[in-house]
C-alpha cells in the first residue's frame, strides 16, 4: 500500500468510531517511521558504496616510469645518474603527494667507504592517523656479481627489475592516489642504498656482516621522517616487473606479519592473480622490510619475485648487466599495482 492509498483509507476509517481513529493514528505513525528509516538506510548504504572507488592501474604509465629511471643509467650512489634520478623522483612525486620529505644520510658500505644516499618520502593525507606504508628501493647495484661472465662483475647493474620496477609501480599508485583519495593515509618511501651489499667476489671476511644491505631502510627505521611515526602495516615491492612472475610468501614477511601477507594474497587471488601470488612459503630474504620490522617495529611484508628454477631463486637476470628494460613485462606491473591499489582502497 502506498502513502496516498493509506491516507484515503485512514480518512474513511476516521469517520467511524474515535477509538478506531486513534489506533489508526498510531499505525500511521509507525508506518511512516518505518518508511523513513528504510529510505535513510538505502541512502546511507548507497553513500557508503559510493565512497569505495577502485582505480584502474595504468600499466603503460608504470612502464613509462620504469623506462625513465633506466634511461638515466645505473643509479649507483655517487654517480651523476643517481643524482639526476633523485631530482626527477622528487619532482615527479611532488606533483601527486601532499608533502614530500627528502632524507639525506651517509652510510659506511661493505668495503669501509662512505656513501651518501637520499630516502624520498611522499605523504598522502598526512592528517589521517590510520596509515599504510609502501616502499621500494630506487638505487641500483654497483657490481654485477651474479653475471655469468666474470669480466662483468665490476660493472654496474641497469636495475630495471631490481629497483626500477617497484618504484615505477608506486609512482603510478601515487598518481592514482592523487585522483581518488582512499579512506586511509598513505606514505610512500623510495629507499636508497639498498643494493650496495657485499658482492660475492669479495673476500670471505666481508660476508660476516649482513647489515651491508638495505642501508637506507636501516637509517629511516631509526630516524623516521616524523617523530613517533606509526603505520598499520607496510608493503615493500622488489623485483615486480619480470615476465612470468611468481610471488611466494616471503619468510620474514610470514614471521613478522603473516596476517598481512595472507590478506594481500587473498586480495590478489580475488582479482584473478592467483597464478602469480602463490600459496607457498618462500625463503627468508634480507631486504628493506626486514629493518622496518625489526627496528621501526612496523609490520611490513615483501612482494618479491621468487623463482625455484634459478640458482639465486630470483629472476634469471638478477644482479647481472642484463637486468635491463627488455625484461620488463607490463602485465606483471599491472597485477602488482592493481593488487596494491585494491588493498589500499578496501581499508
Amino acid at each position: 500500500m502506498n502513502f496516498i492509498n493509506f491516507i484515503n483509507y485512514f480518512s474513511y476509517l476516521c469517520k467511524m468510531k474515535s477509538h478506531h481513529c486513534f489506533s489508526l493514528a498510531i499505525l500511521l505513525f509507525v508506518w511512516i517511521s518505518c518508511q523513513t528509516r528504510s529510505s535513510s538506510n538505502i541512502e546511507a548504504h548507497s553513500t557508503s558504496e559510493a565512497k569505495i572507488v577502485l582505480p584502474d592501474f595504468d600499466a603503460d604509465s608504470a612502464y613509462h616510469f620504469v623506462a625513465k629511471q633506466v634511461a638515466f643509467g645505473p643509479r649507483v650512489p655517487g654517480t651523476r645518474a643517481h643524482e639526476q634520478c633523485a631530482n626527477w623522483l622528487q619532482q615527479t612525486i611532488s606533483a601527486y603527494a601532499d608533502e614530500v620529505v627528502v632524507q639525506p644520510f651517509s652510510a659506511r658500505v661493505w668495503n669501509g667507504e662512505i656513501r651518501h644516499g637520499k630516502n624520498i618520502i611522499a605523504l598522502f593525507s598526512p592528517e589521517k592517523k590510520s596509515r599504510i606504508l609502501l616502499g621500494a628501493h630506487w638505487d641500483s647495484r654497483p657490481t654485477a656479481d651474479q653475471d655469468p661472465d666474470p669480466n662483468n662483475w665490476h660493472k654496474p647493474v641497469p636495475g630495471a627489475n631490481d629497483g626500477a620496477s617497484g618504484v615505477g609501480v608506486l609512482l603510478e599508485v601515487a598518481r592514482q592516489l592523487s585522483i581518488n583519495r582512499p579512506n586511509v593515509g598513505v606514505d610512500i618511501i623510495f629507499f636508497d642504498l639498498e643494493d650496495y651489499g657485499t658482492p660475492d667476489f669479495a673476500d670471505v671476511s666481508f660476508h660476516r656482516n649482513q647489515d651491508t644491505w638495505a642501508l637506507g631502510a636501516q637509517h629511516w627505521a631509526q630516524n623516521p621522517h616524523k617523530f613517533n611515526y606509526r603505520a598499520n602495516y607496510g608493503i615493500l615491492l622488489d623485483m615486480v616487473g619480470a615476465a612470468n612472475p611468481r610471488f611466494a610468501k616471503e619468510g620474514f614477511s610470514m614471521y613478522f606479519a603473516s596476517d598481512i601477507v595472507n590478506k594481500v594474497w587473498k586480495t590478489a587471488q580475488a582479482l584473478g592473480f592467483g597464478y602469480a601470488f602463490v600459496n607457498e612459503r618462500g625463503g627468508d630474504i634480507l631486504d628493506d622490510h626486514y629493518y622496518v620490522n625489526t627496528l621501526a617495529r612496523i609490520p611490513m611484508i615483501n612482494i618479491i619475485h621468487h623463482d625455484r628454477k634459478t640458482a639465486s631463486r630470483f629472476f634469471p637476470q638478477w644482479h647481472t648487466i642484463h637486468d635491463d628494460l627488455s625484461i620488463i613485462d607490463k602485465n606483471t606491473l599491472l597485477i602488482v599495482g592493481q593488487t596494491v591499489l585494491a588493498q589500499i582502497y578496501q581499508e
